[in-house]
């Protein structure tokens, strides 16, 4: 029999089966935005069942969900929860301190091998504020240091258990331009040509097991045997003059080379992009995602014929390099209108609870004469089912359709304006803890008891 339930009075009868089971709840009374580049729906319903969406819609469409809690969602917003994507979270605690952080690894003898996943932490609080912004899944990946390549990303969810990884080493990260230039020796030449040696190596690595000698100064690693090779115990500078890859690192590039893991290529300006385009021609398996591309709207009719999605930075107004000098706000939004797939990112790896803020900016330049922006269902797509597709999480996350992922969020007004706040996290349909380090300071010194502290001087 279905129980109703007042908004307020569902978060008490609720809260107890937490760490047990995802929850049976239809949320009536709604304004309901699925995620998939639609418009929102007014006087909507969300079902969620068995942790997973099986209704999402108007509410005069509704199934009967039998043994659900009916909560009233007295005019509030509900969606998908927000997908970040190329983010640090989980690999840090304070940045300045090096035993909390994992982001970068440029003493180590590896770069492609090197896999976040071990090493994410769900209980940071990095997390947990996340979590109280919306984001329920991310990509995650350090940075790349010691080398052009970063290393395997994870995809992740922001629950509050202690199983944060949705899919370990779930793609590859390289920096080609200006970062790629500078990790390389200080040429765009030398990355370019670090990348395709890195490609090769991987290939003849599949094909014999043994790593091929490149005849530029390195020791040949044809007859290693299969036992762990023990140049991979050197130190960054040892290897400052051996461009051949270590056996580890060949081994992580097999499913870059074969087409089976996602490659991120960080680019900004045009040239670089179309470099990057050039090389899908050259290795056509490559399976690749652009990252950044400030500069992207100048080429993005080739951007778009190339079938090549991209994860730009929400608002680049100003350049930050000489790799950005075209970069400007209506970015996204024109790549947008020749066809390109792009999905919204943080500007800041490390804060990408402002990523609404920027999906609405973009929907505000659509009014400013001259510039270039996205329609509401656009923008929240591009922080949402458009990032998860690129994740390869495309029709389970990001969106609130039938079979999908329960992850949802509810709102207190419309999603995209800054003055909007999260009220409620469901992920895989268990309500999440909206508790952190920052929502603890706000609780503590909004009412403060000043009785017991001194008087202060009487001027």
């Amino acid at each position: 029999m279905k129980r109703a339930l007042t908004f307020a009075a569902s978060l008490a009868a609720l809260a107890s089966a937490l760490p047990v089971a995802a929850q049976d709840v239809t949320i009536t009374g709604v304004t309901v935005a699925t995620g998939d580049g639609s418009e929102p729906v007014e006087n909507g319903a969300v079902v969620l069942q068995g942790g997973k969406v099986v209704y999402a819609g108007s509410a005069a469409n509704m199934p009967t969900a039998p043994q659900s809690a009916v909560i009233d969602g007295e005019g509030r917003w509900v969606t998908p929860g927000l997908f970040a994507t190329v983010t640090n979270l989980g690999l840090w605690d304070v940045g300045a301190v090096s035993e909390s952080n994992d982001i970068r690894a440029g003493g180590s003898p590896f770069s492609a091998a090197l896999d976040v996943a071990p090493v994410i932490n769900p209980a940071s609080q990095h997390i947990l504020i996340h979590r109280a912004a919306g984001i329920t899944r991310a990509a995650v990946v350090g940075s790349a240091s010691g080398s052009i390549f970063a290393g395997q990303g994870a995809i992740i969810d922001l629950g509050s258990d202690a199983d944060a990884v949705t899919k370990p080493r779930a793609f590859q990260v390289v920096e080609l331009g200006e970062g790629g230039a500078r990790l390389s020796g200080g040429s765009r030449a030398s990355a370019q040509a670090l990348f395709r040696n890195a490609l090769l190596e991987a290939g003849e690595f599949e094909r014999s097991g043994t790593l091929r000698s490149t005849g530029s100064g390195g020791t040949s690693r044809q007859g290693d045997d299969i036992g762990i090779d023990s140049r991979m115990a050197r130190t960054s500078r040892d290897r400052a003059s051996d461009v051949l890859l270590t056996r580890f690192d060949a081994a992580a590039l097999v499913p870059v080379a074969r087409g089976e893991q996602p490659l991120y290529v960080m680019v900004e300006r045009a040239a670089d992009i179309r470099s990057a385009l050039a090389l899908k021609k050259e290795f056509p398996r490559l399976d690749m995602v652009l990252v950044g591309a400030s500069e992207g709207w100048l080429v993005a009719s080739d951007i778009a014929a190339s079938g090549i999605p991209v994860i730009a930075d929400g608002l680049d107004d100003l350049p930050q390099g000489f790799d950005q000098l075209a970069s400007t706000q209506s970015n996204i939004g024109r790549m947008v209108k020749a066809g390109v797939k792009v999905a919204i990112n943080a500007s800041a790896m490390e804060n990408p609870r402002n990523l609404n803020q920027y999906a609405g900016n973009l929907v505000a330049l659509t009014r400013m004469p001259g510039a270039d922006g996205l329609s509401w269902g656009q923008a929240f797509a591009a922080i949402t089912s458009v990032p998860a597709e690129i994740s390869g999480m495309g029709g389970k996350a990001g969106v609130l359709a039938p079979g999908a992922n329960g992850d949802l969020v509810i709102w207190d007004g419309d999603p995209l304006e800054v003055g909007s706040s999260v009220v409620r996290v469901y992920i895989d349909g268990i309500e999440q803890p909206l508790e952190n380090h920052q929502s603890r300071l706000r609780d503590r010194y909004r009412e403060l008891d000043e009785s017991t502290l001194p008087e202060a001087y009487d001027w």
